[in-house]
């Protein structure tokens, strides 16, 4: 291995004890390949194995905690207790080689595909007409009611202990990304009168309570817990970096282990307000004051990019998405000073189909995740 990259590979230790073998993650990425009941299939646990392979720490796809909150096909359910037989040969495949396994939950709010709900059903903060995922057409959401926010609370409790019950080392909370939780942050999805418009930062501070007291009644003191959050958004009135500052000054009181960043680009600046210009990283880390780790994820694609994440942007942990799907062995070409031959491209001739599943293939091949390619 170069020496200059030898910091990649440096166990990193969260307060509560719990090694990682080096400081790399595993994304969360969607793969549609779970079973149409939500159940785990043979195809998304060999999948999960490769990419899971060389990393310190493993997250899954984004996992429903309702049927209501279902958002993609062939999306991963820990909604009943029947799902957690499958979720341990899961979490087996992602530990095989030495990874802490996370389970990322995640309701998908007024994201969810009427198609794959009951009652062909969509709902979050506020009604709306949105188009989601792989939609032709946009569908409307209606507001959900009070009793079912409470029943969604409920439900990444009990998300939590399944994820215990399944061995996993840990969860992530999915605030990110328009998704239930992200949207009563957000006032251009929450536009509420009773306290959940009042204070949009209720729902997601219930949720982190529902989880962190899940974790005290099922599991063990080292069971991680994770938040993953948006900084900005481009919708108006819609979260800004002011928002984010108001949401971490409450996140790093709570008994979590780290924050996750959902980035398109890990250098990606602020768009407006009085951080505009500054680079989201820095300002995060500012907000944060080294009270929990930082996880960054976005377009890191070479290894001097995840050397400059770690040592001059400060990442705790630098997360792998897009490139862990282009080359499964993109960790350990570094480790053997062989980064040079890491794919870096989007091939849609390739025979191997980079061993990815069938439905995720097709997805990329249409256009999904904005994979790079090679100019021609």
């Amino acid at each position: 291995m170069n020496k200059k990259y030898e910091t990649l590979f440096q166990k990193f230790t969260f307060k509560n004890g719990v090694e990682l073998k080096n400081k790399f993650a595993l994304g969360p990425m969607t793969h549609i390949s779970s079973h149409d009941d939500g159940t785990v299939s043979d195809e998304e646990i060999e999948y999960m194995r490769t990419r899971s392979k060389d990393v310190g720490l493993s997250i899954s796809a984004a996992s429903n905690v309702t049927d209501l909150g279902k958002a993609f096909p062939g999306q991963p359910s820990v909604v009943r207790d029947s799902d957690v037989e499958g979720l341990a040969r899961l979490a087996d495949a992602m530990k095989e080689n030495g990874a802490k396994a996370i389970l990322q939950i995640h309701h998908g709010g007024v994201q969810a595909l009427p198609r794959l709900t009951p009652g062909a059903d969509s709902a979050g903060p506020s009604p709306i007409t949105m188009q989601s995922f792989d939609e032709t057409e946009p569908h409307d959401a209606r507001e959900i009611t009070e009793e079912e926010i409470l029943e969604t609370i409920e439900a990444f409790g009990e998300a939590t202990r399944r994820a215990a019950e399944a061995g996993f080392d840990g969860i992530e909370i999915h605030g990110a990304n328009h998704y239930i939780i992200h949207q009563f942050v957000s006032p251009y999805f929450n536009r509420r009168i009773d306290k959940w418009g009042e204070d949009r930062f209720l729902f997601a501070m219930e949720v982190v309570d529902a989880v962190t007291k899940a974790k005290e009644q099922y599991a063990e003191d080292d069971f991680i817990i994770g938040y993953r959050f948006s900084p900005e958004e481009a919708e108006t009135p819609g979260i800004r970096m002011e928002t984010t500052e108001e949401l971490l000054s409450m996140l790093v009181e709570k008994p979590i282990d780290y924050l996750h960043a959902s980035l398109s680009q890990v250098h990606s600046k602020t768009r407006e307000g009085k951080y505009a210009g500054s680079e989201r990283i820095e300002l995060l880390h500012k907000w944060i004051d080294g009270r929990m780790p930082l996880i960054g994820i976005g377009s890191v694609f070479t290894a001097d990019q995840a050397l400059r994440a770690i040592e001059e942007d400060n990442m705790e942990i630098i997360a792998l998405g897009r490139v862990l799907l282009l080359d499964y062995n993109f960790i350990s070409k570094i480790e053997e000073g062989r980064e040079d031959e890491i794919f870096k491209y989007f091939d849609a001739e390739r025979e191997d189909k980079y061993e990815l599943p069938e439905l995720l293939w097709k997805q990329l091949d249409n256009g999904a995740y904005s994979m790079p390619k090679k100019e021609k």
